[in-house]
């Protein structure tokens, strides 16, 4: 059996139809040509997504990345002046 390897955009675009619920999940299996379950299986990863996508915890995350960021940019400081410094005894 051949296994077929769907894009994102594809699967997000029938998994959307299949929550709009205006066509069944076999009419959208047959326009489609991909297996019922599959499109069952589509349509509750993105109404899980969804939920994530609201979520507290993707501020939380950029937070993290943002201290992240500025501990990193002080280091990164920190070592030029050292840099600087033993540059400058080296030559003198």
């Amino acid at each position: 059996m051949k296994r077929n390897h769907r894009s994102a955009q594809f699967k997000s675009r029938v998994a959307i139809e299949a929550l709009k619920g205006l066509k069944t999940i076999n009419e959208l299996a047959a326009e489609y040509e991909v297996h019922p379950n599959q499109i069952s299986q589509w349509k509750k990863q993105l109404q899980v997504g969804a939920v994530d996508l609201f979520s507290s915890s993707r501020a939380k995350d950029h937070q993290n990345d943002e201290a992240l960021k500025a501990r990193l940019y002080e280091q990164i400081g920190r070592l030029k002046v050292e840099l600087d410094f033993v540059k400058k005894k080296a030559a003198g």
